[in-house]
């Protein structure tokens, strides 16, 4: 296996983060649009006269820049150590259409129940690549032997 094969699923959460950024916009700009706000609403942060359809696109966006860092911190450390797997793969995979879906229902439907479900799954994957990141960093006798300037 490729160890830069793990960036793959970074790419798509990434341009997923850059969709959702989009679609912030999109509603923002249609919500002044049809005057049902105004950008000044946003000058520190949301105040609470922005309409709940805008808040909670804006609410997702910022979460994928929250558990998210730690998916970006595992995959990047798996393979600066050349601990790249294919359960590590897989898993990055997974968490990444977790998140999506995710991101799905929170910004059309938000059912909470489901939304929750899918956001623990996706902890419990992040938690699960964490341990098989640091089990496999077992593997390397030091990190020292990794450092390039030797």
């Amino acid at each position: 296996m490729q160890n830069v094969s793990i960036f793959h699923p970074m790419l798509v959460l990434v341009f997923w983060t850059f969709v959702i950024m989009l679609f912030l916009g999109y509603k923002r700009f249609s919500a002044v649009a049809a005057k049902r706000m105004k950008f000044g609403y946003l000058k520190v942060g949301e105040s609470e006269k922005v309409p709940d359809d805008v808040k909670v696109v804006s609410r997702n966006f910022i979460n994928l820049f929250e558990m998210p860092v730690l998916f970006y911190a595992v995959c990047i450390s798996a393979y600066a150590v050349h601990q790249v797997t294919h359960a590590l793969l897989i898993l990055a995979w997974g968490y990444v259409i977790l998140r999506i879906v995710h991101s799905l229902i929170h910004v059309t439907y938000n059912y909470i129940n489901q939304r929750f479900l899918v956001y623990a799954t996706s902890c419990a994957v992040l938690f699960v690549m964490w341990i098989i990141f640091a089990v496999n960093l077992q593997n390397v006798s030091t990190v020292s032997k990794l450092w390039p300037f030797q």
